[in-house]
């Protein structure tokens, strides 16, 4: 008997399919089961390094302007204004075409999308080397962030539609529209809080990615340790320095998110939102001390940003089991490429030019001094105190409806088994650390 069903056809509601009954004597349609599909471990571990790789030049291409920010200055006489406004206008030329690959991700192929995507990210970046260096930050995306690419490599497709072939959903019920999804997303206060609370991450993470190491080598100037650079090339070993804090805080912090919310999710069913809350709340004195303590010592400027950096890494692996799990698996794509769309668009791609914009307004009212620029700087930087601790904020929020948001994604007729039928909190999940596709009939 499939998953404890009754032997007797249930009666669709007004929202089943056709809106009718079976009638007398009709038999239910046989459950379907989705096939089979194995993921050998040669090809887990290879798609894993592939990743890897995949996620290092997403992050190169999003951050060498950043790298050699002193000398675009130099050469183009260009503000602080101007300057981030260079990242904006990138990251919104990379926002446009987010939600048409996630359209396209929750109705064909993800890895036939995901490669289109690849291949056009790819020959864009090539092509931006042929032109003007001016020009060079302006090439396009393909609309898709970490937990996107997950979906391009390695695994095999599973049958398309496996995951809505669960219960009722089994049943014949049509595929949504793209404007069903979103107005399903937005009555979702779990995604809409969860997103907010990325929104304000990803705010952060542009502003210190793209002017942090300008800030530093202010900061050294202004203790003595190097002079003031008049002529490019300038050099600006804090950008070495400052990345590779980056990458170790980010790797170790993802683990120790990922391992909290699994151990303590057992304990806490609103662990995972309040795993979020707690670290950002504890990221925005971090940040402040960082910035109040860079003219005094370096070095303890140096400790708060990447104790801050620790932190904040502690959510983005977090944040991705949010979504799956309130989510359900009919539009993920397209929740996916709105949460991209959201969070860049109020997040990184304005953070780098609103933080511009407001030293740049200070520095215009006081001497121009390399101690005026840095201290102009600095208090620009204030302003992401706040919001990464309103972003502590919205998962308080979310962490209120999680619950009750999770058990409608996972009632049946939503394309996903309730808690009687699976262990699992996800049955794709389930699937792929199994190597098969999980079957809606029980032994």
């Amino acid at each position: 008997m499939a998953g404890g069903m009754s032997a007797e056809c249930p009666e669709p509601g007004p929202g089943g399919p056709q809106g009718q009954s079976p009638g007398p004597g009709r038999q239910c349609p046989p459950p379907i089961t989705p096939a089979p599909w194995s993921l050998p471990r040669w090809r887990a571990y290879v798609a894993a390094a592939v990743l890897c790789y995949i996620n290092l030049l997403n992050y190169m291409n999003w951050f060498i302007i950043a790298g050699v920010l002193l000398d675009v200055q130099e050469v183009f006489q260009i503000s602080d204004s101007h300057a981030g406004l260079l990242q904006t206008v990138f990251i919104g030329c990379l926002l446009l075409s987010a939600p048409v690959f996630g359209y396209l991700g929750d109705r064909y192929s993800r890895k036939t999308t995901m490669s289109f995507g690849i291949l056009l990210w790819s020959g864009a970046g090539l092509s931006s080397s042929f032109i003007s260096p001016r020009w060079s930050g302006l090439r396009p995306g393909v609309g898709c962030d970490d937990a996107d690419w997950e979906l391009a490599l390695g695994p095999p497709n599973p049958p398309r539609g496996a995951a809505e072939t669960q219960r009722e959903g089994a049943a014949g019920g049509s595929r949504s529209s793209w404007c069903e999804d979103v107005r399903y997303l937005g009555k979702n206060w779990s995604f809409v809080w969860s997103t907010l609370g990325v929104t304000a991450m990803a705010f952060v993470t542009g502003a210190l990615g793209f002017w942090a190491p300008k800030f530093l080598l202010e900061a050294r100037v202004v203790h003595g340790l190097q002079p003031p650079c008049f002529q490019e090339p300038c050099s600006n070993p804090d950008s070495l320095i400052f990345g590779s804090l980056t990458i170790m805080t980010g790797v170790i912090g993802v683990i120790l998110g990922a391992e909290a919310a699994r151990r303590y999710k057992k304990v806490i069913p609103r662990a995972e939102p309040l795993i979020c809350a707690s670290s950002l709340l504890a990221t925005a004195p971090c940040l402040y001390l960082a910035l109040v303590l860079a003219p005094t010592t370096l070095l303890a400027s140096y400790v708060f940003l990447g104790l801050g950096e620790l932190l904040l890494s502690c959510n983005w692996a977090v944040v991705a089991d949010i979504l799956l799990s309130v989510v359900v698996p009919r539009c993920r794509g397209t929740a996916e490429a709105l949460q991209i769309t959201v969070g860049h668009i109020l997040g990184d791609a304005g953070s780098p030019y609103l933080t511009g914009l407001i030293s740049s307004v200070l520095r215009a009212r006081r001497p121009d001094s390399y101690l005026q620029r840095f201290l102009s700087l600095q208090q620009s930087f204030l302003c992401c105190t706040f919001v990464i601790a309103l972003g502590g904020g919205c998962f308080l929020l979310t962490a209120l409806y999680l619950e009750r948001d999770e058990a409608r994604a996972w009632q049946p007729g939503t394309g996903t088994p309730d808690s009687k039928d699976v262990d699992s909190n996800d049955l794709e999940r389930q699937g792929l650390l199994s190597g098969t596709a999980a079957s809606t009939e029980e032994p």
